[in-house]
């Protein structure tokens, strides 16, 4: 076996490299403004889209007043096709964008200026950037922004049975990965059992979006240290296999990012949106706090990791009691220990 070695060998001169654009999204209310939480309490809160100008990657994900919070900058594309589906624009904006991509804002005010993506949120079909809070001041709902996208067809060399997903090839350089010949060893912040994913399952791609980490059981909440979760954070699902669409497999390991903050509601949580998955001994990961796309591309210090109640749990007006169905009740993490 060879010694490790960093930047792991990608099929890069195959790689190509076509720009998409959105425009920022103007948050969308329902008909009804209340969210019906977990603990059977009604609250109106913000969600997602807009311009969020005091979180970003590096920022606790936990214990905000809102739910689904997208830091810095969603993006959806609103132009119609008159071939094939009519928001295929949008769906080639989610599909192409990877994180780590660049994006630069080509109309309004802040025109030049440049940012990078962070995720992709499901569902409401979002891209999510980030950019200094002085552009995010300066941006505007409408403003239109480009991507050069790269990293689809990515894949390593030569560990074939790792999938990669949504990644783009500056963050797999500069994360950190160090590599042998029958592995690759991947820094992550927290592990997370796959019994405790919820919304998101059931789809048939992890290539549009992201799945949910349900927060409402305090017990696995402070078992896996996931109070203190943070945008931007790289962690591990065990036993969880994305190639195609979010599915609980023993032995399978899928590494993402975390996209967007904490929900009240039932199944919903903190997203994690997919870079890598495969076989948990060829896909090996170790805990590095500084495993946080703030600190990779030194955008800006992220946050002390540290535990932070839920919004639900600081809400006077929280009457949920947390029950466990069984005190034996327990999540097999693979052998994999911090």
């Amino acid at each position: 076996m060879q010694s490790s070695r960093r930047n792991p060998r990608v099929n890069h001169d195959e790689l190509v490299v076509v720009t998409v654009s959105g425009q920022i999204a103007h948050p969308v209310a329902r008909a009804n403004p209340y969210r019906i939480g977990y603990d059977g309490v009604p609250r109106v809160l913000p969600g997602t889209g807009g311009i969020v100008i005091n979180k970003r990657i590096g920022d606790h994900c936990v214990g905000l007043a809102g739910d689904h919070i997208e830091p810095g900058v969603a993006l959806h594309n609103n132009n119609r096709e008159v071939i094939g589906p009519r928001d295929g624009p949008n769906n080639a904006l989610i599909t192409y964008a990877c994180v780590g991509n660049r994006a630069r804002v080509i109309t309004g005010p802040a025109a030049g200026a440049t940012g990078i993506v962070t995720g992709k949120h499901g569902g409401v079909n979002h891209v999510l950037v980030d950019f200094p809070v002085k552009i995010l001041r300066t941006l505007q709902i409408g403003d239109r922004i480009q991507i050069e996208s790269v990293g689809m067809g990515m894949r390593l060399i030569p560990h074939r049975k790792i999938a990669l997903l949504n990644l783009s090839p500056a963050l797999l350089w500069r994360w950190g990965i160090t590599e042998s010949d029958h592995a690759i060893q991947v820094p992550v912040t927290h592990l997370i059992p796959a019994g405790i994913m919820g919304s998101g399952l059931g789809k048939s791609s992890a290539w549009r979006g992201d799945y949910d980490i349900q927060l409402a059981d305090s017990r696995a909440r402070k078992k896996y240290r996931l109070d203190s979760l943070r945008f931007g954070d790289l962690v591990a699902i065990t036993h969880a296999d994305n190639r195609r669409g979010p599915l609980y497999q023993r032995g399978f390991v899928t590494v993402g990012i975390i996209v967007h903050g904490d929900s009240t509601v039932s199944g919903h949580g903190p997203g994690v949106t997919p870079l890598m998955t495969g076989p948990a001994h060829c896909l090996k990961v170790r805990q590095d706090m500084r495993a946080n796309l703030a600190q990779i591309f030194n955008i800006r210090h992220p946050v002390i990791p540290q535990a932070r109640r839920t919004f639900i749990e600081r809400d006077p007006a929280h009457r949920y009691v947390n029950t466990v169905a069984s005190p034996h009740l327990a999540f097999n993490t693979g052998g994999y220990v911090y």
